[in-house]
């Protein structure tokens, strides 16, 4: 394939594929809406003929605990375990310890530790629980539903779907 032709194709595909991705973005904000607002946990599409190719399946946000004021943090972790702090031209808690201590208070889905000696729950300035993500859905094809999405593609099975079409740009005089 010459240069050019190799051009014109990879500027073609980029336009395609930029095309598909401004529609793909609408779709996918229009079907989490409609999961969101439906309280549906997953739906199936399938084709006109009723063939399931896909699960689309609703993720909810997880919280958890995230440093929010790292001072603060390390203040309370240098009060209360100081062996958990490294002091080196920067003053920062262990890695180590704060992925351990996050994951604890996650695990409990409180922003406080217990102490295991005494009993005693403080709570962790500088650390919030928050959703770290947001809701969002993921789409699953069953085994053959690429093969069977681009088969109706071909035959005009989806010519019903508002699917992006390229059209020209009306050029400015």
């Amino acid at each position: 394939m010459s240069m050019q032709q190799l051009a014109l194709e990879e500027a073609a595909l980029k336009t395609l594929a930029d095309t598909v991705m401004d529609r793909l973005k609408a779709v996918k904000a229009e079907m989490q809406e409609a999961l969101t607002t439906g309280g549906v946990g997953k739906v199936d599409a399938t084709l006109p003929d009723g063939t399931k190719v896909a699960v689309i399946s609703r993720t909810d946000s997880k919280p958890a605990a995230v440093v929010t004021d790292p001072e603060a943090f390390l203040a309370w972790v240098r009060a209360n375990r100081p062996s958990e702090v490294t002091t080196r031209l920067l003053t920062e808690v262990r890695p180590a310890y704060t992925t351990a201590l996050l994951a604890e208070m996650t695990a409990a889905g409180t922003a406080e530790v217990s102490d295991r000696e005494t009993g005693v729950v403080d709570a962790v300035p500088g650390v919030e629980i928050r959703a770290t993500r947001s809701t969002t859905h993921s789409v699953r094809p069953t085994k053959d539903g690429r093969d069977r999405i681009a088969e109706a593609w071909r035959t005009g099975a989806l010519s019903h779907l508002n699917l992006p079409q390229l059209t020209a740009t009306p050029q400015e005089a």
